[in-house]
């Protein structure tokens, strides 16, 4: 259990903040499968862009569970402040800083994780974005630039003089991406030195690799990303092995079947039937899990939603059966 101003923790795994990914089907999915709590997609801090439709689909979170967490990406502190002063008028309970992006076309404007080789702009519009909002404002970052420039902990000293509330460390350097394994060491040391939360992301697939990167690192929470694609049970499944020591049983296919099928109609809703039915696309990739390559490229051809839902609808009917069928014969 932690807290962020006024906010108490008491299920301290979130989904992280994962452009494309982390939207508010996903959220709300992740929720109902154990996530304590989510943040927004990444926003840009150039407010003047809000207007757009991708934004104003990122910008749809006032109906959601609080605290209402955004997450906001930019260069400059005015703006910055600027971004997450409308975004808490749009209802915001939580503003969260991006210095942890490590894309090329993020990193090339200097946003970021791009933003940890300026020390002193990172002060500048920490100091700048927590004066100009009422509520708590959070930073997510990673351990530097690269492996000869890890200056994390001297970032989280900088986020705690300046007034951030808390900080979640993704376990890489920006040049490492996705690449090889997240390291922690840096991340327990944040924490040793710290009074604020700070919350471990990175890697973290399994209830066993939760458990163990929190012994690691005494974090007060954990962000999980990449893990939940295509598995958005992982939350369950670490909650209960963290508070009683048991390891669940996979869903089963029914259990499945009901959360994409109720994932998908989500994004068609969310998103249109055009563009649903194409970002739906990513999502289903993930749920079959590199496997049922044929069912794959047919999900990939459809472009009416109803045909797409049909075809998962068929294959887990199909799963289940072939399941039962198996039962019956043992």
């Amino acid at each position: 259990m932690f807290t962020i101003g006024p906010y108490q923790f008491n299920n301290i795994l979130a989904l992280s903040p994962m452009a494309g990914v982390s939207d508010k089907p996903f959220r709300q999915i992740c929720r109902e499968a154990g996530a304590g709590f989510t943040y927004t997609e990444m926003l840009t801090a150039k407010t003047d862009l809000w207007e757009s439709r991708k934004s104003q689909q990122r910008l749809d979170f006032i109906d959601e569970p609080e605290p209402r967490i955004v997450q906001i990406a930019g260069t400059e502190p005015a703006q910055l402040a600027d971004a997450a002063q409308k975004a808490v008028n749009l209802g915001a309970q939580i503003i969260d800083i991006n210095m942890g992006c490590p894309a090329k076309k993020v990193c090339k404007k200097l946003a970021g994780s791009a933003l940890m080789r300026d020390e002193s702009l990172v002060a500048d519009i920490l100091e700048t974005v927590v004066k100009r909002v009422s509520v708590p404002v959070t930073l997510k970052t990673r351990t530097g630039w690269d492996d000869s420039n890890k200056n994390v902990l001297n970032i989280a000293r900088i986020a705690q003089e300046c007034g951030i509330q808390a900080i979640a460390i993704h376990g890489r350097t920006r040049t490492e991406a996705y690449k090889g394994f997240a390291k922690y060491e840096l991340i327990a040391e944040a924490k040793s030195r710290l009074n604020i939360p700070v919350l471990a992301n990175g890697d973290i697939d399994s209830a066993k690799k939760a458990a163990s990167v929190l012994k690691e690192t005494g974090a007060d929470g954990l962000l999980i990303g990449r893990g939940a694609q295509g598995k958005p049970w992982i939350f369950k499944e670490i909650n209960l092995f963290l508070r009683h020591n048991q390891l669940t049983e996979s869903p089963s296919i029914d259990q499945i079947r009901d959360t994409v099928l109720k994932h998908l109609k989500l994004i068609y809703a969310h998103y249109g039937p055009v563009a649903g039915t194409r970002i739906a696309r990513k999502h289903i990739g993930w749920y079959l899990n590199g496997q049922f390559e044929s069912v794959r490229q047919q999900v990939n051809q459809e472009e009416q939603p109803d045909n797409q839902y049909k075809v998962m609808q068929q294959f887990y009917g199909k799963q289940i059966a072939a399941y039962n069928k198996k039962e019956v014969i043992n």
